[in-house]
């Protein structure tokens, strides 16, 4: 009997223990995705913020931050700059851009669109900046980081 209750005791002490190091690890988990649901982007002097996407190209991104580019301007749409590191890419055509969607084209070129338009390019979406003004027809420098 004496044994028992020893037993019972080892058993609710082990469920405790067990389900602290989960409680633990899901605060972690949850400190680590608020951090990440976005990031901070100054262009030339101003800064904005780009609202994540969750994927795994989002993923390996954040790993190159802080991250300075010199994004050159194309068709008067957009900013693009090639990445030196290669990311995990899930592309599809969106049909349509929208004026501050950050996107990935290929497995290493970041773009910045600054218009609207529809599309026949297939990307995978990193992000959006909400309110982005026309970049202008000008290469511009980016700062991006956590």
């Amino acid at each position: 009997m004496k044994n028992k209750i020893i037993y019972i005791i080892l058993i609710i002490i082990i469920i405790i223990i067990t389900t602290g190091c989960n409680y633990k690890n899901n605060n972690i988990m949850n400190k680590t995705k608020e951090v990440t649901n976005n990031l901070k982007i100054k262009i030339e002097d101003k800064e904005y913020i780009i609202n994540l996407e969750e994927n795994e190209t989002v993923n390996e991104f954040i790993k190159l931050l802080p991250i300075e580019l010199n994004m050159n301007e194309l068709n008067n749409n957009e900013k693009y700059a090639y990445l030196t590191n290669t990311l995990k890419t899930n592309s599809y055509n969106p049909k349509h851009i929208n004026s501050g969607d950050v996107m990935l084209y290929g497995n290493n070129c970041l773009v910045i669109f600054y218009k609207s338009f529809d599309t026949t390019y297939s990307y995978t979406k990193i992000g959006h900046i909400d309110n982005l003004p026309d970049l202008g027809d000008k290469n511009i420098n980016v700062r991006i980081e956590k």
